[in-house]
């Protein structure tokens, strides 16, 4: 939306100058009153007959004064006309004796008093071609009836006019009690612009119907105004200009094709935040050579410059006033600061009251990077006394202090070189201080030295703690001797990895069996988990619960759940694989380890971290359901090798050690395996057991 409108010739005075112009937005005559008074607008226009005076009867209203104003009459954003505002000033003419005179009674005066003084108010407009004439109805109140006093004003908006027209405005009551006001003036001849805003853009639009010329021009103080748009053109004109184009310099001038003609000047931006904002974002700092610097801008710049100090850790630069002065800047002009000695860490601020706006260390470039030097400020604070202190991140540091800061921590130090002169003088004023810059380099190389020492100590600690990891995870594999159906094997035994045995409830003898296993498992070395053992843990939190924490925990310690099938296992198994659910009771644990382990299987996540083993005699490998047998599936005791060679994680068979123990549980194996098959106590473990074939999953 339009955010100024701008009139570029004004007829009110003798000299053309630029002025914010009213808009009115409705498309309809409108009347006001000051406060106190009321008004109202006859609708439609009226005759023009002032008809003859006539002697007021008392007190009357009667207009004593004409003021107009230009104003914008907008019906739409783009689409304004040049109109003419009428204010008419209104005062209380005649006295009660008057009313006595012609004959009215003390009744009629009274109440005349007392009554609201009422007038009609005659507005005359003429402008070639045009002729209005609209009618006011104003009231004022009794209270303010006072003969011979001004009681306010009526304002009415407003009487159309084109540019350059002369424009006569009569005034007068009706009845007519004295003569008519009358004002006569010329508008102006020149073209008007207004500036509104479309989306991030600025337009200029000239909608008279005038041959002109724009110039568009950066306006350098000093200096030459720079020219930038030029043309003639014939309203109605729009020009659009980039909100990124504006600057506060930037100005208007326009003015008639015809010779002669007065040219009317204006800069519409100079408050506008996008133009400083631009301005700001175009200046550019450039460094001339050794010491001397320039800052080029379309516009001058209302900032100051002055030294700062970039430490090599990239903080805020440090602004170096005081002791040095700021200096206001001066753009396009090559600038300089005397007396100031060459360093990479000095750096140029151009700042407002507001922000440090630019900032270039101008000289790193030609004397190499940052240094990492202390910068000592020696300020005068006497005749004969002065006071250093070191600049830091967070302040000026006195010297010496007893902070917790760099410079603080090194003060005794670093003014023992300032006092033997082992610092460069940067620069130096008689009447505010001097700066110096003191090397840091050889404080550094002693820190570097204790850390370097801290480092070697700590990569032998690391390196002594991983030898010690490595012969204890060689410790953890040993090959032990086992003896199985006459025949002895060496197999590799694994270390403390931790294994979930899952097994059925087949009867009592395979139990015995189940429970030899895992005691041959838990001597190998393996930290074992089966239910025999946990029975009170599996009564107080249910199988379901105890089986999903056990494989959860056993997962995550990279351990290896081992399945244990049995016919009972496998039936129960196919039956659940086929009605695709899994509902086991707070006691059933076949039904509980089936719904732990096998999303894991139908998912394809059993890899790895899953063995299958069978006993000899008692099941073919072949009625194992198929996605059970993704994982490695061993008969036992005939395929023991390798099933320990899975349960040992890959650990080497190079250290052989004897395994006696071993092999008495091996044999212990071997007496459950045959008191099961005999027994009839456990019919899981008969060798005639038949399941027929494996139905299609």
């Amino acid at each position: 939306m339009p955010v100024s409108w701008f009139l570029l010739s004004l007829a009110l005075g003798r000299s053309p100058v630029v002025v914010s112009l009213e808009r009115l937005m409705e498309p309809q005559d409108t009347a006001r009153c000051s406060l106190g008074l009321s008004c109202h607008l006859w609708d439609g226009d009226m005759l023009c007959l002032p008809g003859s005076l006539e002697s007021a009867p008392g007190p009357v209203l009667v207009p004593t004064h004409l003021q107009t104003e230009l104003v914008l009459r907008c019906p739409q954003e783009t689409d304004c006309a040049l109109c003419v505002r009428v204010v008419v000033h209104l005062a209380v003419h005649g006295h009660w004796e008057e009313a006595v005179e012609a004959g009215n009674s003390d009744s009629e005066l009274q109440e005349s008093r007392n009554a609201s003084l009422q007038a009609q108010v005659v507005l005359s407009f003429q402008a070639y071609p045009t002729a209005r004439c609209a009618l006011l109805e104003v009231r004022v109140p009794a209270d303010l009836v006072q003969p011979g006093q001004s009681v306010g004003s009526a304002v009415f908006d407003c009487f159309k006019a084109g540019l350059g027209a002369e424009v006569h405005i009569w005034s007068y009551t009706m009845p007519r009690y004295q003569k008519e006001l009358n004002l006569t003036q010329r508008l102006p001849a020149l073209p008007w612009l207004n500036v509104s805003t479309d989306g991030d853009n600025v337009l200029l639009n000239v909608s008279e119907e005038q041959d002109f010329s724009l110039l568009l021009y950066l306006n350098h103080v000093p200096g030459p105004f720079k020219s930038l748009w030029y043309k003639n053109l014939t309203g109605p004109q729009n020009i659009t200009l980039n909100h990124t184009d504006l600057v506060p310099c930037l100005c208007i001038q326009v003015w008639s094709v015809e010779s002669d003609s007065e040219r009317i000047v204006f800069c519409p931006f100079k408050e506008d935040p996008r133009a400083h904002r631009n301005l700001w974002h175009i200046a550019r700092l450039r460094v001339l050579s050794l010491g001397r610097w320039q800052l080029d801008a379309p516009c001058s710049l209302p900032a100051k410059v002055a030294l700062c100090w970039q430490a090599p850790d990239q903080s805020p630069c440090q602004s170096l006033v005081p002791p040095m002065p700021q200096k206001n800047v001066t753009v396009n002009e090559p600038q300089e600061f005397l007396s100031v000695r060459d360093h990479p860490n000095l750096c140029v601020q151009v700042s407002t009251w507001e922000k440090v706006q630019l900032q270039e260390c101008l000289w790193a470039d030609s004397l190499g990077p940052f240094k990492d030097d202390m910068l000592l400020v020696e300020m005068k604070t006497g005749l004969n006394n002065t006071s250093v202190c070191a600049l830091e991140s967070g302040g000026c540091t006195p010297l010496p202090s007893l902070a917790s800061t760099r410079a603080a921590r090194l003060g005794e130090q670093l003014l023992q070189d300032f006092r033997s002169h082992q610092c460069m003088q940067l620069w130096n004023d008689d009447n505010l201080g001097s700066l110096w810059a003191c090397p840091m380099d050889k404080y550094i190389h002693r820190r570097w030295v204790l850390v370097w020492l801290a480092c070697l100590l700590l990569a032998a600690v690391l390196f002594f703690f991983l030898l010690l990891k490595k012969d204890r995870r060689k410790g953890e594999c040993f090959l032990v001797r086992l003896t199985l159906t006459g025949s002895t094997i060496l197999v590799a035994a694994p270390g403390t990895r931790t294994a979930l045995l899952l097994h059925s409830a087949d009867g009592a003898g395979y139990e015995r069996l189940v429970g030899a296993l895992a005691s041959a498992l838990s001597q190998m070395p393996l930290r074992v988990a089966v239910d025999l053992w946990s029975r009170r843990e599996l009564s107080a939190h249910g199988a379901l619960a105890w089986f999903h924490e056990q494989r959860r925990r056993t997962l995550q310690e990279d351990g290896v759940v081992i399945l244990l099938f049995s016919p009972e296992a496998v039936a129960q198994s196919q039956q659940w694989l086929q009605l695709q659910t899994v509902e086991p009771g707070p006691h059933d644990t076949l039904a509980a380890w089936l719904s732990c382990v096998l999303p894991d299987f139908l998912q394809g996540r059993a890899t790895g971290r899953y063995v299958g083993v069978y006993f000899d005699g008692l099941l073919h490998p072949d009625t194992v359901p198929a996605p059970f047998r993704v994982a490695p599936l061993f008969s036992l005791p005939s395929q023991l090798p390798a099933f320990l060679d899975v349960l040992q994680g890959g650990c080497s068979s190079a250290s052989r050690r004897p395994a006696d123990r071993v092999e008495r549980v091996a044999q212990a194996l071997l007496s459950a395996l045959d008191s099961c098959t005999s027994s009839s106590e456990a019919p899981g473990c008969r060798e005639e057991w038949d399941l027929g074939p494996c139905p299609a999953l």
